[in-house]
């Protein structure tokens, strides 16, 4: 017959096995919010695993939150609020206008510590993702960053930054997840299946969901092949080498385990970011 201590310790066990199913539970899911850019590079950013409908491209008829349409010139953009709940560091900057520009483009500029990175954005193509660099650069978001991760293998040669918590001597401590309070649908994703991002390419990184684009981004040194899942931002017209010359230098191997890569080498600091 079975005693009441004996009751209370097999209560206690179930008690105890529960809980450390629900803590496994949550770090497989913190994980899989973590990971990005497939199996191959994995890239950590700020996680946002909502998945939103948002606006894109040219005006097709749809409105605003007001809900009139937008503007001939303009389309309406949805931002989802994201907070450390879910998973990653934010910096809270607000969020861009509800409307913005979809003609013409804008040139994104990095005066960094190795030298001038111009890119060219095409607003009718990425008009949502254009206006959140803008609104960023605005906000000084990525000043006095670096890039935290470097991948240099034979079809995959990448330089991501864009986390505002790499900073100072301790960016390396950085566990890439860091990114605005808020995310965005994906837009303008490659239709070349041959080369998806092309050597000059600026993409977006995101969990591998849908809807969960923030800040961080990766500059392709060479021709990369990855799965059509994340937005091209631009591309370069102006630095192309010293991304090269970042990414030839080799990374740490500090996320080889897990992502892939790891820290430059090679520091690239973002002093300023500016949209023009």
């Amino acid at each position: 017959m079975t005693s009441t201590k004996d009751r209370q310790r097999a209560a206690a066990r179930a008690r105890l096995e529960k809980e450390m199913a629900e803590r496994a539970t949550a770090a497989r899911k913190r994980r899989r919010q973590r990971a990005i850019i497939g199996s191959a590079l994995a890239v950590l950013v700020i996680a946002g695993v909502a998945v939103v409908l948002v606006n894109q491209l040219k005006d097709d008829g749809k409105t605003t939150e007001s809900g009139a349409a937008p503007a001939a010139g303009t389309v309406a953009c949805s931002w989802t609020p994201a907070d450390e709940a879910t998973g990653g560091k934010v910096k809270d900057v607000g969020t861009p206008p509800a409307t913005v520009p979809n003609v013409g483009t804008s040139t994104l500029t990095f005066d960094t510590n190795l030298g001038k990175i111009s890119a060219t954005i095409d607003l009718a193509k990425a008009p949502c993702t254009g206006a959140s660099f803008k609104h960023l650069a605005e906000a000084k978001f990525l000043d006095n960053t670096k890039c935290h991760r470097l991948v240099n293998e034979d079809t995959f040669k990448v330089l991501q930054c864009g986390d505002p918590f790499a900073t100072g001597k301790g960016y390396r401590d950085s566990d890439g997840t860091g990114g605005p309070s808020y995310t965005m649908a994906e837009e303008n994703l490659p239709t070349d299946a041959a080369k998806p991002y092309p050597a000059g390419s600026i993409a977006m990184a995101n969990t591998g969901q849908p809807g969960s684009t923030g800040s961080q981004f990766f500059i392709c040194s060479e021709d990369t092949q990855l799965s059509p899942n994340y937005t091209l931002l631009g591309t370069i017209s102006e630095g192309l080498d010293i991304v090269k010359d970042v990414v030839k230098a080799g990374d740490d191997g500090a996320f080889d385990a897990s992502a892939g890569g790891g820290h430059p080498k090679k520091e690239l600091e973002i002093k300023t970011m500016t949209v023009a």
